[in-house]
Formats: structure tokens, C-alpha cells, sequence
């Protein structure tokens, strides 16, 4: 169903403008909250357009475009926030990638039943 990437949300300092894939309208709105705050606050600090992706595998990528012109756009700034969100982040996008791949992928994903070994 879903072989190429998938945008989950993402947002733009040039258009100051959010989207959000309602494709993902299921997840609760605490968490579409989070995202759109996150991705906001990203693209207000840094600049720049800011987009979270899933891969082919289900795993949630940052993606960040900037226009050539932008001598506003921090690039180092941006790897340094990325890196922090992506720490302080870390349950919600792992939490994402698992609900990615349930729903959208239909893995089977039981890795925490394995008869109570651990």
C-alpha cells in the first residue's frame, strides 16, 4: 500500500504554513499537537522547511530544504536541533514509526510478547 515515502507533517518558514497528512487523523490530537508545535517552533528558530517522512522501512525521517537565497537558514543550527529532537523526542518518533508500521505497513509487530522471557 504504501511503498514510497510518506510525508506525516511538516512546516515552512517561507509560507509560515503547517501541514498535516490526514491520512494520520487517527492519532490522537495530544500527539498532533506535539507535531505541530515541534515542527513550528523548528522552522521559527532555524528557518527553512522542515518535513517528517517515513521511509520505505517505516522509519521517521527529518527532512530540511532551504532556498539557495536564505542566507537566514542556520544549517549548523538545524543538524544541532534535529539532533536534540530526535533525543528529547525519542518515545513519540519511536512511537510513530511503531504506529507507522502496524497501520500503514501492516507489520506484525509482537515483539513484546515473546512468552514474558524478558
Amino acid at each position: 500500500m504504501y511503498k514510497d515515502k510518506v510525508v506525516l507533517c511538516g512546516a515552512s518558514a517561507y509560507e509560515q504554513k503547517y501541514y498535516f497528512n490526514e491520512d494520520f487523523r487517527a492519532l490522537p490530537q495530544s500527539i498532533q499537537d506535539e507535531l505541530h508545535i515541534m515542527c513550528v517552533m523548528y522552522t521559527e528558530e532555524i528557518g527553512g522547511i522542515l518535513t517528517l517522512e517515513f521511509d520505505e522501512d517505516g522509519e521517521l525521517q527529518f527532512k530540511v530544504e532551504a532556498l539557495d537565497a536564505d542566507a537566514m537558514f542556520d544549517e549548523i543550527g538545524s543538524v544541532l536541533r534535529i539532533k536534540e529532537l530526535q533525543r528529547s523526542k525519542q518515545e513519540l518518533l519511536e512511537s510513530l514509526e511503531l504506529y507507522y508500521r502496524v497501520f500503514f505497513l501492516g507489520e506484525d509487530v509482537d515483539e513484546n510478547s515473546d512468552g514474558g522471557e524478558e
